[in-house]
């Protein structure tokens, strides 16, 4: 039997097929555009998930010649936040305001005002402009007409589960960065959806990330190639997912997803709040919780370098890492902040710009892209830096997504951290995460830790380089003190 991992990410669907020996058989992914209407904000048509979704599989059980009955069970992950508004009719309302949207600013101020300490309370979390309780406060104050015909509240993936199953279902660890869930207790907070002025009845059925929540309908079968006896079980927002994907389900290793955004994540056997909420506190995937930290552009940023910049199609990804990789570690004295969307961990603040700082004659075009990686590195490591004042052991990072496989990027990380990287056999951490939650709510394992034990390998370790990591902890300290010298020179350019 095989299991499907669907991971509905920001610019793609991301599908992977494996066994229960970790074995995987096949992946793929299919693309799809975010709108920008205006700047900060960020939008997706939930459609183009479900086409990219359906045309996904066909082709995955094309390409593995395998019968749709021998996919035991589905996964989903996905993008995390964002905010998909159905009718009664289960027509979608508007498009899905995403993660990476920075339109509700006033709403998480309104919240942070009126509650103080109690939304951590509640929560577990502070109000930040890419969570979704301050979209639904943004849509009933902007868009009333949209607000009152709200029949179901979804998550992105959740949106591809309705499609599949015909339920209305997430997960703990998704519904975690709602600001609408009591972390603590594992369930939907009370006081805060009196605040939303919504009721369960509009918000999905929540389940632990490996429980079966329905089976593929008939319907489903038709538009996708699927089986009716196919299982869906809760999977995980992205980083959870991620996490399980990646083997870290134990304290002590900490998972670095390179993607879109970029994560810093850490297991906890037990609840508990950063002080000053820098860190996000979630359910994880395998029952218990989990603390991370959240930089908005990350392999992101490279991508805007090499499209939008550079002007260079997929090729000229390698060109500029060649490029990049012939220049000394610190860039000779050239710094990137990686604010391109604002930024969330530690800063919170979304009017925070990207920025090259050391700018002379002598440097290049590798320059450039070696700080850029170097930025996200930094990035990274300030919330690297956060976990390890809240005394969680390090004993392991283990990094992902697709950032993870540059061996460049990989040395900058192992440089800048100061501690060995590891890449397990599967870099798409979040959708092999979620096959294998499939393949524990199918009964192939005992529990998450076990189906991990099982199935996930290290394949590569990249050792730091001493001298590097001298000069990258000096590199590290002005990094660090930029943010505040600029802040309020961010705040003034977002007025322009």
């Amino acid at each position: 039997m095989s299991f499907l991992g669907i991971d509905v990410g920001t610019s793609s669907v991301k599908l992977l097929l494996a066994d229960t020996t970790g074995r995987v058989l096949q992946t793929l992914s299919k693309d799809y555009p975010v709108y920008y209407p205006k700047a900060g904000w960020a939008e997706q048509n939930p459609e183009d998930w479900w086409n990219a979704t359906t045309e996904g599989i066909r082709e995955i059980l094309n390409r593995s010649q395998m019968e749709s009955r021998e996919i035991q069970g589905i996964g989903l992950s996905g993008q995390m936040h964002g905010l998909v508004l159905l009718d009664k009719e289960n027509r979608v309302l508007m498009p899905a305001l995403l993660w990476c949207d920075q339109r509700t600013q006033d709403e998480c101020d309104e919240l942070s005002e009126k509650l103080g300490s109690k939304l951590s309370e509640y929560t577990g979390n502070r109000a930040l402009a890419g969570f979704t309780a301050p979209k639904v406060l943004w849509v009933r104050r902007h868009r009333p007409e949209i607000y009152k015909q709200i029949e179901h509240v979804l998550l992105p993936k959740d949106y591809i589960r309705w499609k599949l199953t015909g339920e209305y279902a997430t997960d703990v660890s998704d519904a975690s960065g709602t600001l609408f869930f009591d972390v603590a207790h594992r369930c939907w907070s009370p006081e805060m959806l009196d605040i939303l002025g919504l009721s369960e009845t509009h918000l999905p059925t929540c389940y632990e990330s490996y429980e079966i929540t329905g089976a593929v309908t008939e319907q489903a079968a038709r538009e996708s190639g699927l089986h009716t006896s196919t299982l869906v079980v809760g999977g995980g927002g992205d980083q959870a997912s991620g996490a399980v994907g990646t083997g870290v389900v134990t304290a002590g290793t900490v998972s670095v997803a390179l993607g879109t955004s970029g994560v810093v994540f850490a297991c906890q056997e037990n609840y508990s709040v950063d002080r000053q909420n820098r860190l996000h506190s979630f359910c994880h995937a395998n029952g218990k919780w989990h603390v991370m930290g959240v930089m908005l552009s990350a392999a992101s940023c490279l991508k805007w370098w090499v499209e939008e910049v550079c002007r260079l199609d997929d090729a000229g990804f390698a060109v500029l890492l060649e490029e990049a990789a012939r220049i000394p570690p610190g860039s000779e004295g050239l710094i990137f902040l990686p604010y391109l969307m604002g930024e969330r961990t530690p800063y919170s603040d979304p009017h925070a710009r990207g920025t090259f700082i050391g700018l002379t004659m002598t440097h290049g075009r590798g320059h450039m892209t070696r700080a850029i990686l170097e930025g996200v590195g930094f990035g990274l490591c300030d919330s690297l830096e956060i976990i390890r004042e809240q005394n969680i052991p390090i004993h392991e990072v283990r990094v992902s997504g697709g950032g993870a496989k540059s061996y460049l990027w990989r040395q900058i990380l192992a440089d800048i951290f100061g501690q060995p990287i590891h890449v397990v056999n599967s870099v798409e951490g979040p959708a092999f995460g979620a096959a294998i939650l499939a393949a524990v709510g199918a009964g192939e394992f005992a529990g998450v830790e076990e189906a991990c034990n099982q199935m996930i390998k290290t394949v590569k370790q990249t050792e730091p380089i001493a001298a590097n990591v001298e000069k990258y902890k000096f590199i590290y300290e002005i990094y660090h003190q930029l943010y505040a010298t600029l802040e309020k020179s961010f705040r003034d350019l977002s007025r322009i």
